[in-house]
């Protein structure tokens, strides 16, 4: 039996609650047909979003969103997306497969999203095909309450206040198709472009770089070294977890062997390595922490779905996903003192999507259900975990995290073996009293939600755990994601 004992870290850590960000592109059907509703789907709301999704992600209670990508935003122009919908010009998506652009979907449609989300607008400009200028209009359109020219043609548009804008991430993967740029000359201009990054309201904004792709440590030291802090507040980084370490053939999303399910998760947890070697790094030039880092693009890419458009990254969501997202969840509470966001890639219909539809039917996926169980985490005082976690199958045999509130103690438990794993917690410390609620989540690591049959992974009671004079023991199945909620 493992064991473990509870107790309040030393010093006052709170988990931030935008580690549970999320991430919405122009790509596939994440918009369109994803937070977006078809015009003539019968779950259209008077507005034109997909009212099943909007229902759905308001349980989650999303901290943040980002928009418009991703890829997609170094192509995008921020004022083909408003005036009226009509007269809006079409583009074509050249990022992602070359289908029409509409801009339907603009600024006023995402800020009114995230109103109907009570969550945080993080918008990403485009550094890669767009100007300076361009950028410092959007902002100003977006938060100025100055009777300028651009707030003048907001309040046309049917925005009379100015929307608040807490993160803006200013250029997106330049290493890449963002501009294929050096690190050195991206610093010199993202020094130049925050410079122009002015919120009209005077209300704090979040400027975020664009930081290394996965490893890329080099990047980190020469972006550290040249920009400071009070230019950069955050400096992102993106992984994806691949299976098989191949880009042209990354593996199944439904059909895998109970090995290549192991490496997955194995691969998933390089995150810890990637997030201490980063933060090594920024804590040698910012031993105070006040740049962020900043994790906006994680999760799963598998092989597209068969008969799927290859460049619309649709695939499906397995108990492994779930798996997936609870540790690496786990592990961005556990570098919570330089780990301020992070946002899943994507929310609907793309990569490790919380939400899949087809048509006017929708399910929640498993990464959903892991997303729900943990909520409870955000803002919440991370504890302190004591306790030896042996290795099986070169993987932790379990990863658990505990926060309390004022309405008690949340422990959640991920069981990445295959096998059963028993675990007591010794909860002394923090006063436990009863066990408020127990939740499962588990399955064969292939099962998986389907629109005939959307529950098939979904939480259930558990009655696996028993809490005897503030000893809390319990035995999870192989495979499992448990949130106990003690009082």
């Amino acid at each position: 039996m493992l064991r473990f004992k509870v107790q309040p870290q030393t010093e006052a850590c709170i988990i931030p609650a935008a580690q549970y960000g999320h991430f919405s592109e122009h790509l596939g059907r994440c918009i369109y047909d994803g937070l977006w509703a078809d015009e003539k789907s019968r779950k259209k709301t008077e507005e034109g979003f997909r009212a099943d999704v909007i229902d759905a992600l308001k349980k989650l209670h999303i901290p943040v969103l980002r928009w418009p990508g991703g890829c997609f935003a170094d192509a995008y122009h921020w004022r083909d997306g408003i005036g009226a919908p009509q007269e809006r010009p079409v583009r074509v998506n050249t990022i992602w497969g070359w289908p029409l652009e509409t801009n339907r979907f603009g600024t006023h449609e995402f800020f009114r999203l995230c109103e109907l989300l009570g969550c945080d607008a993080y918008l990403a400009a485009n550094m890669g095909s767009g100007t300076v200028q361009e950028m410092a209009d959007w902002v100003e359109y977006v938060t100025s309450f100055y009777d300028t020219t651009l707030t003048k043609e907001r309040r046309k548009n049917g925005r009379q206040e100015p929307w608040r804008l807490p993160y803006l991430g200013i250029g997106n993967e330049v290493w890449g198709g963002g501009g294929y740029m050096t690190p050195d000359h991206y610093a010199d201009l993202y020094r130049n472009w925050q410079n122009f990054a002015k919120p009209y309201d005077h209300k704090p904004m979040m400027k975020i770089a664009c930081g290394a792709n996965s490893g890329d440590y080099h990047w980190t030291e020469r972006m550290m070294a040249r920009v400071d802090a009070s230019m950069m507040q955050g400096l992102s980084v993106h992984y994806y977890t691949v299976p098989s370490g191949i880009w042209e053939h990354k593996g199944d999303a439904v059909q895998f062997t109970d090995e290549e399910y192991l490496e997955t998760i194995r691969k998933a947890l390089y995150m810890e390595e990637l997030l201490s070697k980063h933060s090594e790094i920024m804590d040698r030039y910012d031993p105070e922490k006040k740049v962020a880092l900043v994790v906006d693009e994680w999760g799963s890419w598998y092989d597209v779905t068969p008969g799927t458009e290859e460049a619309y990254l649709y695939q499906q969501n397995t108990m492994r996903d779930a798996i997936l997202a609870a540790c690496t969840l786990h592990v961005f509470h556990r570098h919570t003192d330089r780990v301020k966001m992070a946002n899943l890639a994507q929310t609907v219909n793309v990569l490790q999507a919380l939400i899949l539809t087809e048509g006017d039917r929708m399910l929640c996926t498993p990464t959903y259900h892991v997303f729900d169980l943990f909520q409870g985490h955000q803002d919440a005082a991370l504890l302190t975990i004591a306790g030896d976690v042996p290795q099986i199958n070169d993987l932790p045999a379990i990863s658990v995290i505990a926060s309390c509130k004022d309405d008690g103690m949340l422990l959640t438990i991920c069981n990445p073996q295959l096998t059963e794993q028993t675990a007591a917690f010794d909860c002394s410390a923090l006063h436990v009293r009863a066990i408020q609620n127990a939740k499962l989540l588990t399955g064969d690591c292939r099962a998986h939600n389907t629109f005939d049959h959307p529950d098939v992974v979904c939480p259930v009671a558990f009655d696996g755990c028993l809490l005897e004079k503030e000893q809390l023991t319990m035995t999870l199945p192989g495979c499992s994601v448990v949130a106990v909620m003690l009082r």
